[in-house]
C-alpha cells in the first residue's frame, strides 16, 4: 500500500465515527428487543375464529384441486410445466448475466407492481431475480386458484382472497434481507433506520396490547375540534345510543324540513367534517338546511344487551323524534351511510308498517341492503367468521374495535398494512399526519348481539331483500316497505359496498322516486369529494331505475364531471319546504349540553346519559 492509498486521517475518524454509531444502534436494537418481548407477553387472548378462515375452507380448496386433477390432469399439468419452464427460462437467463461479470439484470416482462418501484428491483441482479421469480410463482398460484372448479361462488372468492393474502404476505419487498430499499436506508443511516422502526413495532404493539396493527397516521397530529371537527355546532340530545348534534346555521334562511344524518357506528361521524374545506357537514350548513348529525356511542361491556332493535328504537326513531321537536316539523329529511344506511332502510320499512310519515326523503351514502351478492366483504360472511365473533362477544361483552379495524384493513392489506408497515419498521419513517387514515384508525367497539345479528339476519340471512326481517313486533319487514322518495349514492371502486349491489338495493326498494348516482373513486373518497376540488366526477339517468340490470344502468349513464353533491343539493330541496327563518341549535326543552363535536366521539368512556 502506497501512502497514497491509506485513508487520510479525517477518513479514519468518519469511519471511527460510523463503527460508534453502529454498535450504538445495535445496542438499542437489543434494548427494544427486550420491550418487544415483554409487550408481545401481554397478548390478550382473542378466538381462533377471528384470526382466519376455518379448516373446512381449507378442505373444500383441496378437495376441490384434488378433483380438478382427477377429471382435468393435461390442464393443470400443463399449468404446471408451464410454471417450471418460466421460473427455469429466468433462473437460466439470471445465471448467465451473473457469470458474464456484469451487473445487468435478465429481460424483465413482468407486470408492473408499485410494492417493486425502487430502482434495483429492476436493475439490481440479485433483486431482480427475486422480484421476477415471485412474480412468476404468484401468478401460477393465483391461476391455479382461479381455474378450480366446484366451489360455490362464495367458497370460490374466499379461497381466492386468502391465497392472495398469503401471496401477499411472502412478497420479498416484506422481509429485510431481500428489500433493498430498507437494507439501503440500514447502511446508509448505520442502522438507525432499524432501530427507529424497531421503535414503531414496540409502540404499536404496545398500543394493541400485544396484538399487532400499523399506526397508519400520525396520532398526535390532530385534535378532534382543533383541526379536524370544527363545524360549529352543539349537542342538543343525549341517551345511552347516541349524542344529537344539531349544527349552527350559516345563512339567515333555511329550508323548514331538517335533515338528519346517520353515520355507521363503526367508525366515527367526523370523517364528513375533516377539514373546512372538504366537510360536507359544513357544505350543507352553507347551501342553508338545518343539519342534525348522530354521534354514536363507543360501547363497552355495559352494552353487552344491545341489538339491532335498540340500535333502530333508541337511535334512528328517536333522533327523528328529537328533532321534529326542537324544529317544530312533523317531518325529517334522512340519510344513511353505509351500515347505517342499512340500518336506516330497515327503520323506514318498519315506519311504513306502523303508519309513521316521519320521514319525507330518505337519501342512502354507499348503502347495500341486498346481500344477494355481497362483493368483496363476502369473504368474511361466514360461519366460521361469525361464530368466532360470537363467542368473542360473549366473553368480553362487545367486539374490540381492533377486530373490524383489522378485518378492514385486510381487504386493501397493500396499502393498509404491508405498505405502512415497511415504510414504518423497515424504514423507520414516522407515520404521516394524514387526516383521513388519522379516522381510519380511531374506530368504536360493536355490542356483540348487534353484530352478530346485523351480519348473520341481514348479510348473510339477506332477510330484508329476501324472506322479511322481523324486528319490534313487526314480521316480514323487506325492502318493498321503502317507499319514501329516495336516492342513492354509490361509489365505482367501492370495496365494502359494492355500487352493483346498492343498485340492486335501490331496484327492489317499494319507492316510486327513486335516483341512483354513481360516483368515480371508492368508499370514502366517492363520498367526500367536495366541488371546490373537481375531482371525481358521476354518472346518472335522470332517476331512471326502470333497467334490468346495473350494467344496462351504467351503459345508459350520463358522465358529468365534478362532485355530485350539488346534484344531490338540487334532488332534496324541492322535497325540503319553504323558507323560514335560521335556527339556532336547541330551544326550551333541549338546552345546548356542549359543544360540537361532542363527548361521545372522544377516545375516552363517554359520560353519563341525561
Amino acid at each position: 500500500m502506497t501512502a497514497e492509498d491509506r485513508p487520510t486521517a479525517a477518513e479514519d475518524g468518519a469511519a471511527q465515527e460510523a463503527l460508534t454509531k453502529l454498535n450504538q444502534n445495535l445496542v438499542k436494537m437489543d434494548e427494544l428487543t427486550k420491550r418487544l418481548v415483554q409487550a408481545l407477553s401481554q397478548r390478550r387472548s382473542a378466538d381462533h375464529g377471528l384470526q382466519g378462515p376455518g379448516p373446512e375452507l381449507y378442505a373444500k380448496a383441496m378437495a376441490a384441486y384434488w378433483s380438478e386433477l382427477a377429471n382435468n390432469p393435461g390442464k393443470l399439468i400443463e399449468k404446471q410445466v408451464g410454471y417450471w419452464g418460466q421460473a427455469l427460462k429466468h433462473a437460466v437467463e439470471a445465471q448467465h448475466a451473473l457469470a458474464s461479470g456484469k451487473p445487468v439484470a435478465p429481460k424483465d416482462e413482468q407486470p408492473k407492481d408499485r410494492r417493486f418501484s425502487d430502482p434495483l428491483w429492476t436493475e439490481h441482479p440479485y433483486y431482480n431475480f427475486l422480484k421476477q421469480q415471485y412474480q412468476i410463482s404468484a401468478q401460477a398460484i393465483a391461476d391455479t386458484v382461479q381455474d378450480l372448479g366446484g366451489l360455490d361462488r362464495n367458497d370460490k372468492r374466499r379461497v381466492e382472497f386468502f391465497s392472495q393474502q398469503i401471496l401477499d404476505l411472502f412478497a420479498p419487498t416484506n422481509f429485510l434481507a431481500t428489500n433493498p430499499e430498507a437494507m439501503t436506508r440500514a447502511v446508509e443511516t448505520e442502522g438507525e433506520s432499524l432501530v427507529r422502526g424497531l421503535e414503531n413495532l414496540v409502540r404499536d404493539i404496545e398500543a394493541n396490547r400485544g396484538d399487532w396493527l400499523v399506526t397508519l397516521s400520525d396520532p398526535d397530529a390532530f385534535e378532534l375540534g382543533g383541526n379536524i371537527a370544527t363545524t360549529e355546532g352543539s349537542v342538543v340530545y343525549r341517551n345511552r345510543m347516541f349524542e344529537l348534534i344539531q349544527y349552527a346555521p350559516t345563512t339567515e334562511k333555511v329550508q323548514s324540513t331538517p335533515i338528519v344524518l346517520f353515520p355507521p357506528w363503526i367508525n366515527k361521524f367526523y370523517i364528513l367534517d375533516l377539514k373546512p374545506q372538504n366537510s360536507l357537514i359544513k357544505w350543507i350548513v352553507e347551501q342553508g338546511y338545518t343539519l342534525f348529525v348522530v354521534s354514536w356511542v363507543n360501547p363497552d361491556e355495559s352494552y353487552s344487551d344491545v341489538d339491532l332493535a335498540t340500535y333502530v328504537e333508541e337511535g334512528y326513531l328517536e333522533a327523528i323524534a328529537q328533532a321534529k321537536a326542537i324544529c317544530n316539523v312533523k317531518q325529517v329529511n334522512a340519510i344513511g351511510y353505509c351500515i347505517a344506511g342499512t340500518t336506516l332502510a330497515l327503520t323506514l320499512a318498519l315506519m311504513k308498517r306502523r303508519g309513521d310519515k316521519s320521514v319525507k326523503s330518505a337519501t342512502f351514502f354507499t348503502t347495500l341492503a341486498d346481500f344477494e351478492d355481497p362483493g368483496e366483504m363476502g369473504v368474511f360472511l361466514d360461519d366460521d367468521f361469525v361464530h368466532g365473533i360470537e363467542r368473542e362477544s360473549a366473553a368480553k361483552g362487545y367486539l374490540d374495535k381492533f377486530f373490524m379495524g383489522r378485518t378492514f384493513s385486510y381487504l386493501r392489506s397493500r396499502d393498509l398494512v404491508y405498505g405502512p408497515a415497511i415504510k414504518s419498521y423497515m424504514l423507520g419513517e414516522a407515520p404521516p399526519a394524514f387526516d383521513l387514515l388519522y379516522w381510519n384508525g380511531d374506530g368504536t367497539n360493536l355490542p356483540g348481539p348487534m353484530v352478530t345479528e346485523y351480519l348473520r339476519e341481514l348479510c348473510m340471512g339477506n332477510k330484508l331483500a329476501q324472506g322479511g326481517f322481523d324486528l319490534l313486533d313487526e314480521k316480514g319487514l323487506t325492502l318493498a316497505d321503502v317507499e319514501v322518495p329516495l336516492c342513492a349514492v354509490a361509489c365505482e371502486t367501492d370495496h365494502i359496498a359494492h355500487w352493483k349491489g346498492a343498485w340492486q338495493s335501490v331496484k327492489k326498494m317499494g319507492a316510486k322516486d327513486r335516483t341512483f348516482i354513481l360516483s368515480e373513486s371508492g368508499h370514502i373518497a366517492g363520498i367526500v369529494n367536495p366541488p371546490s376540488k373537481g375531482k371525481y366526477g358521476h354518472y346518472t339517468n335522470d332517476g331512471n331505475m326502470g333497467f334490468d340490470t346495473p350494467e344496462a344502468w351504467h351503459e345508459a349513464a350520463s358522465f358529468t364531471p365534478g362532485s355530485w353533491w350539488p346534484r344531490w343539493e338540487a334532488w332534496i330541496k324541492p322535497r325540503s319546504g319553504r323558507q323560514v327563518n335560521a335556527r339556532a341549535p336547541g330551544g326550551p326543552d333541549h338546552p345546548v349540553l356542549c359543544p360540537a363535536p361532542g363527548t361521545y366521539v372522544l377516545p375516552k368512556r363517554p359520560i353519563a346519559a341525561e
